[in-house]
């Protein structure tokens, strides 16, 4: 399948949250990264067709999604960042009644269901209420739900957020079985998880998309602006405070290292390191951080 978008654009107002947004979604993992106000949210529930643009268009095949309507819908699968559910239902029932909006025969149905309540390890939890579940239990829900139709477009916003570790190694294993042969654009904070299981990542700031390509390869962009210094422990700390700092290793011989990314050497003795998509996402974001 191929996912277009053409010149897509949402305006809020004077505000511009998706700016002439061109991009091309053929298949696999695509890691969503920016921070608050990039426009990221927006560009999910466009591709979702819950909101229509101002201009421009998304594309599927060459079609206009807006055009293909439910045909499109029926392929579509949405986590959004806030996910809403029904306390006094078990996670069966609402499995089942999530089934029936998108369509589901009842045998599809109830099979499905369980299949999904085990993928995300709530099988022993599936006659509980929902209002019994923590914070991660119901996200894990949210994704169950999300995957209920099979669907060849599978959008989620934050998903792994209120995850704890091994929820997060469980999803990122679902999602990366799930996406071979579909297209997953997945929106998240914890940089690890979309390195960990995106073949592809997209930059966004301030309505568009500033870097475009594989993991390594965006991150290898950054070659020359991440640095090591060591530096003693007692000033480590006035250091870190005029630094884009992005960790902080304490050494046992009074000396901190810490890792930076800054357009040139910011100490005498920092040594270059490479990069990754924290470093990436850092160097970008520094604005946003400090702010």
């Amino acid at each position: 399948m191929e996912l277009k978008t053409v010149e897509l654009t949402k305006r809020y107002g004077s505000k511009i949250a998706v700016d002439h947004l061109n991009i091309t979604l053929t298949g696999g993992v695509y890691g969503l990264l920016g921070a608050n106000g990039a426009g990221k949210t927006t560009l999910m529930r466009l591709l979702c067709a819950i909101q229509t643009p101002t201009s421009g268009k998304i594309l599927l095949g060459g079609k206009n999604i807006l055009a293909l309507d439910q045909r499109y819908r029926n392929g579509l699968g949405y986590l959004p960042q806030q996910f809403g559910c029904y306390p006094d239902f078990t996670a069966m029932d609402f499995m089942l009644f999530m089934a029936a909006v998108k369509g589901l025969e009842d045998r599809q149905a109830e099979r499905r269901s369980r299949e999904l309540l085990e993928a995300v390890g709530l099988e022993h939890e599936a006659y509980h209420k929902v209002r019994t579940y923590s914070g991660g239990m119901r996200q894990r829900l949210g994704i169950a739900q999300a995957m209920l139709n099979d669907p060849r477009l599978l959008i989620l916003d934050e998903p792994t957020a209120g995850l704890d570790p091994k929820e997060r190694v469980r999803f990122r294993n679902l999602i990366s079985d799930f996406a071979r042969d579909r297209v997953v654009v997945l929106s998240t904070h914890i940089v690890s998880d979309v390195a960990s299981i995106a073949g592809h990542i997209l930059l966004m700031k301030s309505g568009r998309i500033i870097l475009d390509g594989a993991p390594g390869q965006v991150a290898a962009g950054l070659r020359g602006k991440v640095w090591e210094c060591v530096v003693p422990t007692e000033r480590a700390e006035r250091y870190a405070a005029s630094l884009s700092v992005s960790s902080v290793r304490h050494l046992e011989n009074g000396r901190t290292v810490l890792r930076c990314v800054s357009d040139r050497a910011p100490v005498a003795s920092a040594s270059a390191a490479e990069p990754d998509l924290e470093d990436l996402y850092l160097y970008y974001f520094r604005e946003e951080r400090r702010a």
